[in-house]
């Protein structure tokens, strides 16, 4: 049996500037802490992640034939991933303002389409050959919902910051055995959203809260919860996607929950070390 994961979803190229707070919304002035480039995305942030664990791990994303999707590849390539690569016509860019305590908005420059709609063989092949999916919210992975559910696969997503209402992220709730979060616009307690979805089938919730650790409620509606490691922060950006990368790959090795969710915590603090997705881009990238 194979122990392949297969991602689908974002890979970009951002340019990171990181702030002492993040913007007021008036016209002012503000001196950078410092600023950086360096890859993106949240489906790349779990693909490394899956592959600086050892885990053999398949990236299904948009690229353009541009610089900035060169480095893309280059560096994904680079760290053991196995890309499948669709034309997006253009790479997907982002300028990210960032302070170390978490906060962050994400300015987009440039979003990939795919030039062909139908679902990429190869990308279908994939799916078919793997131990677990994972369908990152975009239009992308969309489209390969209806095939992952035929497989009769784990399906794992990521709806990130949902609101409880937006539209887009309702058909991967439905379709998803595993849901990850986080907590940053659910509200005060996330549970009331969390329970249900384990009502309506789904055998585990996970909700990150940042320096509070992660909470989760599993398929018996048992709550858990597990303390963040602690570290040096240099930067926030994909430890989120770290987390889940570490619990997926425990959970495929067979460890309960409660040792799934603190594999995943230590995983997320040593991204949290890096000023790149993953300590793994330190030797690939400047």
């Amino acid at each position: 049996m194979t122990d392949r994961v297969f991602i689908a979803g974002p890979a970009a190229w951002n340019h990171l500037v990181e702030l002492d707070r993040l913007p007021d919304p008036v016209p002012h002035m503000q001196f950078a802490l410092g600023d950086w480039e360096t890859m993106g995305g949240t489906s790349a942030g779990k693909a490394l992640g899956l592959a600086g664990l050892g885990r053999p791990v398949t990236l299904h994303t948009l690229l353009g034939d541009d610089a900035e999707g060169r480095r893309v590849r280059g560096a994904l390539t680079g760290a053991g991933v196995d890309l499948i690569a669709g034309d997006g016509v253009t790479t997907e860019r982002h300028l990210n303002l960032m302070t170390r305590a978490g906060g962050r908005v994400s300015l987009y420059l440039a979003t990939p389409q795919p030039v062909d709609d139908a679902p990429s063989p190869d990308a279908m092949a994939a799916m078919s050959d793997a131990a677990a999916l994972v369908l990152d919210l975009a239009p992308l992975s969309v489209g390969l919902l209806p095939a992952a559910r035929a497989t009769g696969l784990p399906i794992w997503t990521d709806i990130h910051d949902y609101d409880g209402e937006t539209e887009f992220h309702r058909p991967f709730i439905e379709a998803a055995d595993v849901i990850f979060m986080n907590a940053d616009r659910i509200g005060d307690d996330p549970f009331p959203f969390m329970e249900p979805c384990i009502e309506r089938g789904a055998s585990l919730v996970v909700c990150t809260l940042g320096a509070e650790g992660a909470v989760a409620v599993d398929e018996r509606m048992r709550r858990h919860h597990v303390a963040a490691e602690p570290v040096e922060v240099l930067d926030t950006n994909g430890a989120g996607d770290a987390f889940m990368a570490g619990v997926l790959d425990a959970t495929l090795a067979g460890s309960p929950l409660p040792d799934a969710l603190r594999a995943g915590a230590r995983h997320a603090a040593s991204v949290l070390m890096t000023r790149h997705l993953h300590p793994s881009l330190d030797a690939l990238l400047p």
